[in-house]
């Protein structure tokens, strides 16, 4: 194999290879370049650029909520050991568990009830119980509104993780983040609308279809972000080899390019896209390391989100960062805490223990989300930033097998919870049977919950739609009511 060419000589002419290359890399030049002559064409033409909300405008009332972070606990979280309290399964444990019908864990596996390892109590002047797995979030409960009526469709991760994303269990559908970011647009400039934090541990089930835009204009696709790392978004610095007065040359040479066509094409939407996209690159060379940088923040800061603890510095720095991501422009960020692969397991997944398995989780994310809440409160971000804790499913009140400390995956009943952003504080909304195994009160499915998010949006979920394939596509499918004892 033949080495690589040497870079052009300064002011000599790129022949066909070296501009490609060039052309496909050469990103660094645009940025400072770009700030200076951002204001002269400005004068010349209208941004393309979604500043404000995008120009078919799905904001259909004044929203209470501006922007959005998504905790998603991956792996599928107890609802009997976090937030729902049942002394019958203490009463009954040990025994059978009859009269429910269909075993709905994945392995299907007969066993008996299991009472929780963990004491709850109830928090703050609202009362809502929590288990002293989360002393954290306890901490900060009259700030929550808690569902403890979620009911899922699969009780599959991958399946169960597309539909809380997407509203549905097969892939391929657009993301929430998506469809906010084509809903709502940008709130500003130099960073992405939407951004995905992933657990530093490992992806999740389904990996990065979890964030995409599935049949809406690429753009609007989430962009993962890797903060500690050398390269925080991939493939966006250009390589220190690359020639500045090269680079530079190839901007310039392109930029013409896309002017050219786009006066032939006016309108086409994959190329504003990708001059789009282009542009937001350039910029995010420097505002990304910026916004990145968290040295800046305070000792004390720091501690709240629980970096200066060896099992919750990771998702720590992200909570910190996506809080830092807000105050910057973009509308939403999601974080993942949990990965779909290792051993032991990474993800809230406690089949075979779960006492020891969510021990190890809530480590990393109870201080962690605690914090963020405390901290966009005392800045005053809270009443119009949404806070959305999710997980796929919650887990059965019987031990997944005879002989097991663990529990399988149940769909039928599980628990999310709201903060900040027209949501009501110190709340909590519906109720299981005596032993967690269904729904008994103010069921809210998965497209419901999607209502009543867009809701606090100022959207209206029937209403923001994408026509595909013949069909008026909508987060919500055909489906969902605004579940308005979730409001404020």
């Amino acid at each position: 194999m033949s080495a690589d060419p040497a870079p052009p000589r300064a002011g000599a002419p790129l022949d066909r290879r070296d501009f490609l290359r060039e052309s496909a890399i050469g990103l660094g030049g645009i940025a400072l370049s770009w700030r200076f002559e951002r204001d002269a064409r400005a004068q010349q033409a209208p941004s393309r650029l979604p500043s404000q909300a995008p120009s078919h405008g799905y904001s259909h009332f004044p929203p209470r909520a501006r922007r959005v972070i998504q905790i998603f606990c991956a792996g599928g979280v107890s609802h009997l050991d976090t937030f729902d309290f049942k002394p019958e399964l203490s009463r009954r444990h040990g025994s059978e568990l009859t009269s429910k019908g269909e075993n709905k864990g994945f392995f299907g596996q007969p066993g008996r009830l299991m009472q929780s390892p963990y004491r709850f109590a109830q928090h703050g002047g609202c009362g809502t119980f929590v288990s002293s797995l989360l002393p954290g979030i306890a901490g900060v409960v009259d700030d929550l509104c808690v569902v403890r009526s979620m009911v899922g469709r699969s009780n599959n991760h991958t399946p169960a993780t597309f539909q809380m994303n997407s509203g549905f269990a097969l892939n391929g559908f657009p993301c929430m983040g998506a469809w906010l970011s084509y809903g709502l647009g940008a709130h500003g400039e130099d960073l992405p609308t939407f951004v995905v934090l992933p657990d530093p541990r490992g992806m999740p089930a389904g990996g990065s279809i979890n964030w995409t835009a599935g049949f809406l204009p690429a753009q609007h696709q989430g962009v993962p972000l890797v903060p500690g790392s050398a390269a925080p978004i991939h493939d966006l610095s250009t390589p220190a080899e690359v020639p500045a007065r090269a680079r530079a040359a190839g901007r310039i040479f392109r930029d013409r390019l896309d002017r050219m066509l786009e006066a032939r094409v006016e309108g086409e939407a994959g190329l504003e896209a990708r001059i789009r996209s282009y542009e937001l690159a350039a910029r995010m060379q420097i505002s990304v390391p910026e916004a990145v940088d968290i040295d800046g923040e305070s000792a004390s800061t720091q501690c709240l989100y629980g970096i200066d603890r060896p099992e919750s510095a990771g998702f720590g720095r992200n909570c910190l960062l996506a809080r830092r991501l807000l105050e910057r422009g973009v509308r939403f960020v999601q974080l993942w805490n949990g990965g779909a692969f290792g051993s032991p397991r990474i993800n809230w997944d406690g089949h075979e223990n779960l006492r020891e398995n969510h021990d190890a989780q809530a480590a990393t994310m109870d201080r962690p989300v605690a914090g963020l809440i405390r901290d966009l409160k005392q800045r005053g971000l809270l009443a119009d930033t949404l806070v959305v804790w999710t997980t796929e499913f919650g887990r059965g009140p019987s031990t997944q097998g005879l002989d097991s400390s663990g529990r399988d995956h149940h769909p039928d009943a599980f628990t999310c919870f709201l903060a900040g952003g027209g949501s009501r504080a110190g709340h909590v909304h519906g109720s299981t049977d005596e032993v967690g195994y269904f729904v008994a009160e103010d069921p809210v499915t998965i497209p419901d919950f999607h209502a009543t998010l867009l809701h606090l949006l100022g959207i209206d979920h029937q209403r923001l739609t994408f026509h595909h394939n013949g069909t008026a596509r909508r987060l919500t499918d055909v489906h969902g009511e605004v579940v308005t004892g979730l409001l404020a």
